[in-house]
């Protein structure tokens, strides 16, 4: 198929089946199309069991593994996702927990890689560098998934705002720490070489590397628009921001996801205040936020249909559900860490812990990841398990988080800053 007949599919199959989810489901449009999505793959999967002459799952499943899921989210989508995504997140509320979500992002993800990693090396009997590679994948929360889930889950706008905030930090670490991982996992697979210090230059490069970028481009993209008015001119202003300093990003080798996030943040921020006009400000945010849900939908319907790239092994199955209480011992950690460590002179508020560890959802960024790994024996067990993560995380923890929020605080908050 053509990539103008791949998207042309995957945008009307979104329709239809947000179509489906709000005429009978009605769950929240991301995880809605997520559930149609699986309950079609698999009526095809068994329709197929049933009548083996038809043939249709093998063809679907040839249609699926030929599209490059990895490389169309990471090289494409991400980009505009995570742009979007920083663009609606304040500065002035990041400032207020500034402190507990620079540790989540740097220790909260080393803790998280470090406890998956060596209890799935354990369950599992898997080289404990692989199996931390894939500790390193699942550890990051998706601003994707959760910024299209917690926009519907009526949280109070505070603390969606910092649990998106915290996400879009530890989702470019987490990245970058994969990167350094599979250097050294897979030394023959990697052209940044193997060695430790190869690694720290690689950790260096990548993260401050996309952080500078970031904020340069952001800055040149904000000093050009203070000298326009012109709504539909900045909007695209915007647009090429986001798709060229990424496609810079990759090749000047530095963290894309980091850049998008930064120069969203400073657009989103400094940019909307003093170098746009109100009515610029209207159509920017109404585009992102259009640009948000389209793709959202289209992701989380590729996410349904990876399903078809699956191993269905019992052992593989039996790891991938032990691995979602892996991977929530290790958010809980990663959460709970850094508020202990700074309760002694921060005030934190009731419930912060559990809401933010349920909080903390897995996306296609996950599941990106284990497809983009080198072929190697390990590679179907790593991709099971990251798809049962990520599906129990998108579908229950999505749909349940809200509760737990009343449950436990209604109104909770990250600390402030003293």
């Amino acid at each position: 198929m053509s990539l103008l007949q791949i998207a042309s599919l995957l945008i009307v199959l979104a329709g239809a089946f947000g179509t489906v989810n709000y005429l009978f489901l009605r769950l929240p449009s991301s995880i809605g199309i997520l559930v149609v999505a699986l309950i079609a793959s698999f009526a095809v999967i068994v329709t197929d069991a049933l009548f083996p002459s038809l043939t249709v799952e093998e063809q679907i499943r040839a249609q699926v593994l030929e599209f490059e899921f990895s490389e169309a989210l990471l090289e494409g989508m991400l980009g505009l996702l995570l742009f979007a995504g920083a663009l609606h997140v304040k500065l002035s509320d990041l400032k207020k927990a500034w402190l507990v979500i620079l540790l989540m992002a740097t220790m909260g993800v080393g803790i998280s890689t470090a406890i998956v990693g060596f209890g799935f090396s354990w369950v599992t009997g898997m080289p404990l560098m692989i199996a931390l590679v894939f500790g390193a994948l699942i550890s990051p929360t998706d601003p994707v998934a959760v910024l299209g889930v917690l926009r519907e889950a009526d949280l109070p706008k505070s603390l969606e705002t910092k649990i998106a905030g915290e996400s879009l930090f530890n989702d470019g670490v987490g990245y970058v720490v994969f990167l350094v991982l599979v250097g050294i996992a897979f030394p023959s697979d990697d052209h940044h070489g193997s060695g430790l210090v190869d690694a720290a230059l690689l950790f260096v490069q990548e993260a401050v590397g996309g952080v500078i970028l970031g904020v340069v481009l952001g800055w040149l993209t904000f000093r050009v628009m203070r000298q326009i008015d012109d709504y539909s001119l900045e909007v695209l202003i915007t647009l090429g921001l986001a798709f060229g300093g990424y496609a810079l990003a990759i090749e000047l080798h530095v963290s894309a996801p980091i850049m998008a996030v930064c120069a969203g943040l400073l657009i989103g921020d400094i940019g909307a205040k003093q170098g746009m006009s109100e009515e610029t400000r209207e159509y920017v945010d109404a585009f992102w936020k259009l640009i948000d849900e389209i793709l959202n939908a289209v992701l989380f319907l590729m996410i349904g249909f990876e399903v078809f790239a699956i191993v269905f092994e019992t052992d593989l199955l039996v790891s991938g559900v032990m691995a979602i209480f892996l991977a929530l011992l290790a958010r809980l950690s990663a959460v709970a860490v850094p508020v202990l460590l700074l309760q002694p002179f921060q005030t934190f508020s009731k419930g912060v812990i559990p809401i933010m560890t349920w909080g903390g959802l897995k996306g296609g960024i996950s599941v990106a990841l284990a497809l983009s790994l080198p072929d190697s024996e390990w590679k179907p067990l790593i991709l099971t398990a990251t798809y049962i993560v990520v599906v129990f995380s998108i579908i229950i923890q999505g749909l349940t988080v809200t509760r737990v929020a009343e449950r436990v605080g209604r109104t909770p908050e990250l600390p402030v800053q003293d």
